[in-house]
């Protein structure tokens, strides 16, 4: 038995060996890949594309910067990303294979071919040298990282002196009536959705455990901090159903 069998974290609100979680996620995603915009559609009522809009407008990119995209999945954010800047270069990476498949299917990827790449790998362990982006994002991804931690210590290695980080990810409504009327929503309604739409309940309700579970607003920033990253900040969006964190490597 190695030592990272004897720790354990959570997968949703099971304790899982910590040896196991990255399986268990890629099977979640692994099985809602070709039905994941929809998701995020259903999670969030559509406005996760207003959420992306608004990191892209916070992220303001440049043209030539060179970004990282962790758990892009589909693409989403590389996309805006290299329309916003007009030409850099996006590296999507992501722990499963079939969500890159996805988002290599996709209209965009076929037009922007030649500023994409699609990398498989672990946020933890990024398969890249020190100092090689301007803009590491990451979204609705960290909370499914066994050790954000990690992945925040990876994002600091693998940016440029001067680069950028930004997280967007569902977070905690600050108002506790409110937090407990979304909390009735979410556990009553979308895994419902997930069965009606994907044929897929278990990785719904997973996913909304799995935003219970991820630390609150401040708690992140200072995880954010304890990395190094300086000027960091946060943005709550739609009162703090998510919330975006930005920091800079000096």
């Amino acid at each position: 038995m190695t030592e990272e069998d004897n720790k354990t974290t959570h997968f949703g609100y099971e304790t899982v060996a910590e040896g196991d979680k990255a399986g268990l996620v890629q099977g979640v995603f692994s099985s809602v890949a070709s039905k994941y915009d929809i998701m995020n559609d259903v999670m969030s009522g559509g406005v996760h594309r207003l959420w992306k809009d608004a990191m892209m407008d916070w992220l303001a990119p440049r043209a030539g910067q060179k970004l990282l995209d962790v758990a892009g999945g589909t693409g989403d954010i590389s996309f805006r990303f290299l329309k916003r800047a007009g030409h850099g270069h996006a590296t999507v990476l992501d722990l499963t294979e079939s969500m890159l498949v996805e988002g290599r299917k996709r209209a965009e990827a076929d037009q922007m071919a030649d500023q994409l790449d699609w990398v498989t790998g672990d946020a933890m362990a990024l398969p890249f040298a020190d100092n090689t982006f301007d803009v590491y994002t990451i979204s609705f991804g960290i909370r499914n990282v066994t050790r954000p931690q990690e992945a925040l210590n990876e994002a600091f290695r693998v940016l440029k002196p001067g680069g950028r980080l930004m997280v967007l990810e569902f977070s905690q409504l600050p108002n506790p009536a409110m937090q407990k009327a979304y909390d009735l929503y979410s556990f009553n309604v979308i895994p419902r959705m997930g069965q009606a739409i994907a044929g897929d309940r278990d990785s719904y309700q997973y996913l909304v455990e799995s935003i219970r579970r991820f630390p609150d607003q401040e708690t992140f920033l200072q995880m954010v901090r304890n990395v190094g990253f300086e000027n960091a900040k946060y943005r709550n969006l739609t009162m703090g159903v998510a919330c975006l964190h930005s920091g800079w490597k000096i």
